[in-house]
């Protein structure tokens, strides 16, 4: 028996998470029925993180058990010979038998992605928030400092979510400004924010609830300090709207 070890990225925008559920196409769904086209089997794939509809991955990590004797190399070509062209196989892998891509992860980063401003171009609508509003930039840059650390974060974590501990810790929080981004090493003007969070693991649509949350300080419908006493009262009433999942990414996960 082997480990296979994949590296993926995918463009969610077309898919309804990565976790097989009963209604709706998943990558893990897809990746799945393409593993065992290749291999015979019917492996289960487990993924670093179970991003939701709509989110992207530039380096999700996964693993499946498997008797076949194909290569690694192979593996990885058969499967992008055959994957839609939205998701693809960046690495593949012999790891460990007792690899396992979620609890050996010592901290996942997520990147997210605001338009701050009045259009948006057509080539990155489906990866960013546009947000026209006026943001106060300062504000968000300190409300940040009292996220980052070890807390209790129900404040920020949707229903629904399985988690049994809703303790995390933060281990670094950041906000980028840039009047430019790149697609395709061509240059879009705008006001573009980009929102930065390593964390040892993270609540279900928890880092979309904090950019949510950050993105109301901008607005100054919440004073910064305040997000100290939204983080203390476990309250997810308290804290912002969800940000939507087209301007989050999985960024990378680190062993």
């Amino acid at each position: 028996m082997r480990n296979i070890k994949l590296t993926i990225q995918y463009d969610g925008t077309n898919y309804n998470g990565w976790q097989i559920q009963p209604n709706g196409i998943t990558i893990q769904e897809i990746l799945q029925k393409n593993i065992k086209k290749i291999t015979g089997e019917d492996a289960k794939l487990i993924g670093a993180g179970r991003t939701d509809a709509g989110v992207h991955a530039i380096g999700q990590v996964a693993s499946f058990k498997t008797s076949s004797g194909l290569s690694s190399d192979v593996i990885k070509r058969a499967l992008n010979a055959n994957l839609p062209d939205d998701i693809r196989i960046l690495n593949a892998c012999d790891a460990e038998l007792d690899f396992h891509p979620r609890y050996d992860a010592k901290s996942k980063i997520y990147v997210y992605v605001i338009s701050n401003f009045t259009v948006i171009s057509p080539f990155l609508y489906r990866y960013a928030w546009k947000v026209p509003h006026k943001l106060h930039f300062e504000d968000m840059c300190n409300a940040i400092e009292f996220i980052r650390g070890r807390h209790d974060f129900s404040a920020f974590r949707a229903s629904g979510c399985s988690a049994k501990n809703p303790v995390r810790t933060v281990f670094n929080i950041s906000i980028e400004k840039s009047d430019t981004i790149h697609f395709m090493d061509i240059p879009f003007a705008g006001n573009f924010l980009k929102v930065r969070l390593e964390a040892d693991a993270f609540l279900r649509h928890m880092v979309r609830n904090i950019v949510g949350t950050i993105v109301e300080i901008g607005k100054g419908k919440t004073k910064s300090e305040e997000i100290r006493e939204i983080i203390n009262s476990k309250d997810r009433r308290l804290a912002g709207p969800t940000a939507p999942a087209r301007g989050l990414f999985l960024e990378e996960i680190n062993y």
